[in-house]
């Protein structure tokens, strides 16, 4: 049997955008003015590329990147080590009846668009894309 998870409606699906947009803000914002007073997370310049949040907007995962992409791991370990205040601070921004559990993870856009990047310079791929472009001229 398999279990089909519940699609959130259009209305609830539009709060999470919008509520995962202020959380990323607030976030970018805290961590830009280095308001957290952790040496570590203040050392390092990290981009909040995204929020999701669950249905119920009780969970949001954070999709981090530092600069340069190095140190993720340590980078998640101190956003996790100061999860409290970060909750605290997006808590202050936001008129829900409850801040959302704050989760770090990386964020893989990038590594994504560099996939897609490569795959677009294969050769093979670009003689089927201007066959492709050809064909639809004629037409």
């Amino acid at each position: 049997m398999t279990v089909m998870a519940k699609q959130p409606s259009p209305s609830t699906a539009l709060r999470q955008l919008r509520v995962g947009e202020l959380i990323r803000r607030t976030l970018s914002d805290v961590l830009n003015r280095s308001e957290i007073h952790d040496p570590d997370l203040n050392r390092m310049s990290i981009s909040v590329g995204e929020v999701r949040l669950s249905n119920d907007l009780k969970v949001a995962t954070v999709h981090i990147m530092p600069l340069g992409g190095k140190d993720i791991p340590a980078a998640i370990d101190a956003l996790a080590r100061n999860k409290y205040d970060l909750r605290k601070r997006v808590a202050s921004a936001l008129t829900l009846k409850y801040a959302p559990d704050l989760r770090f993870r990386a964020d893989d856009t990038f590594a994504a668009m560099d996939e897609t990047r490569r795959l677009f310079s294969n050769p093979t791929v670009q003689r089927d894309i201007a066959a492709s472009d050809d064909e639809e001229s004629d037409a």
